[in-house]
């Protein structure tokens, strides 16, 4: 039995981009909220391009380690269908926003080692997918989105964690190669379909979506 992986596209902060990753074809789009990123974007730019979705994708809210105050804001503004945990919260913190919002969760996971990717297993039951992402260098402003990849053959173990998405420098040009040698439910990427940071370059999404789609999964 084969399946298509899903393809999120991240980041997006501009109707042009949006558009472009929506016309590709691809299945989520992901939205900012983080001041530290360049592809930040506040509520009422979050209104704007939810409605331009108009249900075409799932609709991603990225943050990192938010208050309630901040996720209702953020949810009340571009009603989102998922929301990403990119921080530091803890398994019963991911399960009390998907309790509070009645929304589900996608925890990102920042891997370095086989350690971080065994540690995934806490978020069982509580996530609807984790997400794999190169963990940051010491001192790094951000999570994620910084364009690195890391050994994926240390996602060997991770079939058994749960669906999982992975994330970290991919390209138009290494999808298909990280999707075989993972199995990964799903692909994210950001700044890997970019011409200048936070900018999204619409040719490079059309081509990273045409290329998730060719790596049909076993």
């Amino acid at each position: 039995m084969t399946s298509q992986p899903i393809v999120k596209i991240c980041g997006l902060s501009e109707s042009d981009g949006l558009n472009a990753a929506l016309s590709a074809g691809a299945d989520m789009v992901g939205f900012v909220f983080f001041p530290a990123s360049p592809r930040h974007i506040g509520a009422a730019k979050a209104r704007e391009l939810g409605v331009q979705v108009a249900g075409r994708a799932r609709k991603v809210a990225l943050t990192v380690d938010a208050t309630d105050d901040l996720l209702a804001e953020i949810v009340g503004a571009l009603d989102p269908d998922l929301l990403q945990l990119h921080g530091r919260e803890t398994p019963a913190r991911a399960a009390a926003v998907r309790a509070r919002f009645g929304l589900p969760v996608l925890k990102a996971i920042g891997v370095s080692d086989i350690r971080d990717v065994a540690g995934a297993s806490a978020y069982a039951g509580v996530a609807e997918a984790i997400l794999f992402d190169a963990k940051a260098s010491p001192g790094a402003l951000r999570p994620g989105g910084n364009g690195l990849a890391f050994d994926w053959r240390l996602l060997a173990a991770a079939k058994s964690v749960a669906p999982f998405f992975l994330s970290g420098g991919l390209s138009c040009e290494t999808v298909a190669e990280a999707l075989a040698s993972t199995g990964a439910s799903g692909v994210d990427v950001s700044s890997g379909v970019e011409s200048s940071p936070g900018v999204k370059d619409p040719e490079m999404i059309a081509r990273f979506v045409a290329a998730a789609r060719r790596a049909v999964l076993a």
